[in-house]
């Protein structure tokens, strides 16, 4: 196969593979930073504490998590087919992708989260804040730089998951490098997609952390950041005339 005839493949292969990417990240991301606040917060002595909601939670992830992802494929073939009317395509392999992704990224959310400094939460507690509050402006702005971190890992692994995801027709670079480079043996063709796979990867994952970097030196540099614009512009307590 010549180049000229490989570049198309390859081209739409590359936004397909981006395509299911970015939905699927974007769905792990808005599904699974809560989930993971969530499970911090209803942990023994937290905010929200309550054991029951914690475990049950907890083991729903750890089960989502275990599945290998083409297992969760095929499992989730007529949810999906329910979903977006078919099992095939990249739209069709979002929906595994973000279902495998949002426990993932949960995970390390609850990871970054627990780093939080527990005595920041105890300032803006002093000052009146509720859990949302608390949430809103300590909890995120601080686990920020770790945030950026962990969508940089689910992104990278999504696009592992996406490769995976061409073996049953989800179209990618995944569905190029099984079609052509392993059944029709264009051994070429295939480490080209194994070649673009990896430059893909490495420059997400320098994006990522590059920015995880600069918010992190950004913060230092400002010093406490969000308690001290909390404790700013909140009222001071009123205390009573002797």
């Amino acid at each position: 196969m010549t180049w000229s005839e490989m570049q198309p493949l390859l081209t739409e292969a590359c936004w397909d593979t981006l395509y299911m990417v970015g939905w699927s990240t974007l769905i792990a991301v808005v599904a699974g930073l809560p989930l993971g606040v969530l499970l911090v917060l209803t942990d023994r002595g937290e905010l929200l504490q309550n054991v029951v909601a914690n475990k049950v939670i907890g083991q729903i992830v750890n089960i989502a998590r275990s599945m290998p992802f083409i297992i969760l494929m095929v499992a989730l073939m007529g949810f999906t087919r329910w979903i977006t009317g078919t099992t095939i395509g990249r739209e069709a392999a979002i929906v595994p992708l973000a279902i495998g992704a949002i426990p993932f990224f949960a995970r390390l959310v609850e990871t970054a989260v627990r780093e939080v400094d527990g005595g920041l939460v105890e300032a803006v507690q002093s000052m009146g804040g509720n859990t949302w509050t608390i949430v809103r402006k300590v909890l995120v702005p601080e686990s920020l730089p770790s945030l950026i971190s962990s969508t940089t890992t689910t992104v990278v692994a999504l696009i592992g998951y996406s490769a995976m995801a061409g073996t049953v027709g989800a179209g990618g670079l995944g569905d190029i490098a099984i079609r052509y480079g392993y059944q029709r043996f264009e051994t070429e063709l295939m480490w080209i997609t194994v070649a673009i796979l990896a430059v893909v990867i490495s420059l997400i994952q320098f994006a990522g952390d590059l920015a995880a970097r600069t918010l992190h030196r950004r913060g230092g540099r400002s010093g406490p950041g969000p308690r001290l614009r909390f404790l700013k512009t909140s009222p001071a307590p009123e205390t009573e005339p002797a």
